[in-house]
């Protein structure tokens, strides 16, 4: 049963590879560059997204009286998530030293830059702002947590779990009291030895 798991897991960890690489093909067809972090549209490619941009009056009203009126709910989360920022950011800089765990890099998570194209308006670009920063501090805290818990309770679940993070795979077997404490300190081990962030 490992080795399926093995099997599996680099079968799934080939096609996210295969699928980041299709999604960087596209820069050429669309004329941008993406280096250090920076996004550049060839001037042409600017003037070709211009015409598919819809007014900002014409989206508000488009948009329905109920989206207008529950996206102050959604804005209103701004301030959980300035907190839980925080809190992550904290707590991994006084925990993970202490248990010898490689730093999470929060820019690797959070990456705003749907604002560089020329096809959206102010409203849509204020959107995909509050977006990229919402799914990737989610994503971070869930990397963040995804390490702890590898470091502290590497044991796989009874149930299904909608979603699996990266190091769940290596995980003790759940029952399995034999081997939980070997497959503990290797655990530990692997998570030690992640890839320190630039």
């Amino acid at each position: 049963m490992p080795n399926t798991v093995k099997s599996l897991r680099e079968r799934l960890d080939a096609l996210q590879t295969e699928m980041s690489d299709a999604v960087s093909g596209k820069a050429a067809e669309f004329r941008y560059s993406y280096e250090k972090r920076k996004v550049k549209f060839r001037a042409e490619a600017i003037k070709w997204q211009r015409p598919f941009k819809v007014g900002l009056w014409r989206y508000v009203s488009g948009a329905g009286i109920l989206t207008v009126l529950t996206a102050p709910v959604i804005y209103a989360l701004i301030v959980p998530f300035v907190i839980l920022d925080l809190a992550v950011v904290i707590y991994q800089a006084v925990c993970f030293p202490v248990y010898r765990i490689p730093k999470v890099r929060r820019s690797d998570y959070i990456v705003i830059d749907r604002h560089h194209l020329a096809y959206l308006n102010l409203l849509q670009k204020l959107n995909c702002v509050y977006c990229g920063y919402g799914n990737g501090l989610l994503a971070f805290a869930s990397e963040v947590a995804a390490r702890t818990e590898a470091y502290w309770c590497p044991i796989k679940h009874a149930g299904r779990v909608a979603s699996y993070h990266t190091h769940y795979w290596q995980f003790s077997d759940y029952g399995d009291a034999e081997h939980f404490h070997e497959d503990w300190k290797h655990n530990i081990e692997l998570v030690r030895h992640l890839p320190k962030s630039d």
